[in-house]
């Protein structure tokens, strides 16, 4: 089995910072892609960035330039740093990584629990 733990949300002032980060623990032999998302109240989860195995970052068109996502691959952790926080940015963020358990690269994909972002004008 395999443990995602968020950390980082909180209570932000519009046009502050906040770093999130979350990270993988348990049965996993190598993670693929992670990623984060966000789902704000009556709206879908939706991508926020995502990052490959080979480091290879991407972002929604609504954080390009405000979010960096980065990956420690000794650690299993991943980290999003937002700046210039929107009241749109405001959302409970999920962390996700595909994890392959074994050598034979059996695996799937895994959620995080989720930690809450809010942002005041």
């Amino acid at each position: 089995q395999v443990q995602l733990v968020e950390s980082g949300g909180g209570l932000v002032q519009a046009g502050g910072s906040l770093r999130l980060s979350c990270a993988a623990s348990g049965s996993i032999f190598r993670i693929g892609d992670m990623g984060w998302y966000r789902q704000a109240p009556g709206t879908q989860r939706e991508l926020v960035a995502s990052i490959d195995r080979d480091g290879a970052p991407k972002y929604s068109d609504s954080v390009k330039g405000r979010f960096t996502i980065s990956r420690d691959y000794a650690l299993n952790v991943l980290d999003l740093e937002s700046s210039s926080l929107k009241a749109d940015d405001a959302a409970v963020y999920y962390c996700y990584a595909y994890v392959y358990n074994d050598q034979h690269l059996n695996g799937a994909g895994y959620w995080g629990q989720g930690t809450q972002v809010t942002v005041s004008s």
